[in-house]
């Protein structure tokens, strides 16, 4: 018989965990949600590219189960504003000669300290009661890439992503190791007490309650990500996210996984996906999109479209992937009732979108 984790020890685990945080003890500051610091996401950068160049640039908040019905107007105010900030960040950046490497990092910091996106402040709680956090950055250039998985003490994983790229000989650190690399490398770190929100708690209460598994369409949505075609005429993508709610035994999806997740290359395109990691994983989609472009010479959409429409769908898998080809086109492709999703262009104003 296989030894796995049980969902009663899942539940007596979380109940643990609840408990350690109760009025009671002295850890009363671990339920203490931290305020939203809307401009905790600036960052020093350099200008390195023209600043009457040609750029694009495309992103998404996550698919999943979102529908006009359950959105009051000023929730959907809230993400579009948003989306639209975020935006128009990158394209202030862009207009000033910024890397794609840095409006992706910049721009993905300012939604992993939203706690509305499931990524940074906003995370979800996995079913042993932790904010396990993942993210990757990939340089179409050169395809160069650093990804980092489980931690739970780096405030922004995007930039600590993005130093494991350029700081480092690998491409992928996880857990206890990210966050000694992290120490050495200066990136910010916070106490794990920093990512609680009361909404997020609850969801994991629940489906843990419930004895539900922990792929399920309505706890998905929220990895953000973020792909840009710089005045340079350089790719590159970045994705951060807190995976699934009440996941269990240090699982891991798509979002650190270059080429399943992220992926960059100067010649195709460059990708990010958000949705059940699972499936992406074991379809490469986000690599596919660019080989499809590469060997079939498919236009941008209709890459995208056969992998998510097709492939993802016929696995039983959901979710959707925003992308730039090396033209500067951008497209979205998803099989879910809707994505958060946005682009902006040197020679188009900010678009964003929600539902399908």
């Amino acid at each position: 018989m296989k030894n796995h984790l049980t969902y009663t020890a899942i539940i007596a685990i979380s109940a643990a965990f609840l408990s350690a945080c109760s009025p009671d003890t002295d850890k009363e500051t671990m339920r203490v949600e931290h305020p939203f610091e809307p401009n905790a996401h600036l960052m020093e950068w350099s200008a390195s590219c023209p600043t009457n160049g040609t750029w694009t640039m495309a992103l998404h908040g996550g698919a999943g189960v979102i529908v006009k019905e359950n959105f009051t107007a000023e929730k959907e105010k809230a993400y579009r504003d948003t989306l639209t900030e975020t935006l128009q960040t990158g394209a202030d950046m862009l207009k000033d000669g910024a890397s794609a490497l840095d409006v992706i990092e910049v721009t993905i910091r300012k939604m992993e300290n939203d706690p509305k996106f499931n990524s940074g402040k906003g995370a979800v709680f996995s079913a042993a009661g932790f904010n396990e956090l993942d993210a990757a950055i990939m340089d179409g250039r050169d395809k160069n890439a650093g990804s980092v998985a489980s931690v739970k003490r780096i405030k922004n994983p995007i930039s600590l992503a993005r130093s494991v790229m350029e700081n480092s000989r690998h491409v992928m650190l996880i857990a206890e190791g990210a966050e000694t690399f992290a120490k050495e490398q200066g990136v910010e770190m916070v106490d794990p007490s920093y990512f609680y929100t009361e909404r997020r708690w609850k969801q994991m209460q629940a489906k843990v309650a419930k004895k539900h598994g922990a792929i399920n369409a309505e706890t998905k949505y929220g990895t953000v990500g973020v792909v840009v075609k710089d005045g340079c005429g350089n790719l590159a993508a970045g994705t951060s996210t807190g995976g699934l709610t009440a996941k269990e035994w240090g699982r891991v999806g798509d979002t650190p996984i270059i080429g399943a997740g992220t992926y960059a290359d100067n010649k195709y395109c460059a990708v990010s996906a958000t949705g059940t990691g699972e499936y992406f994983i074991r379809a490469t989609i986000a690599r596919d999109v660019c080989a499809r472009r590469e060997f079939l010479n498919e236009d941008l959409q209709t890459s995208m479209d056969a992998l998510i429409h097709g492939t993802l769908t016929d696995m039983g898998g959901d979710g959707g992937i925003v992308a730039i080809d090396n033209n500067g086109n951008y497209a979205y492709s998803f099989n879910t009732a809707g994505m958060y999703r946005g682009a902006v262009k040197s020679d188009m104003p900010v678009s964003v979108s929600i539902f399908k």
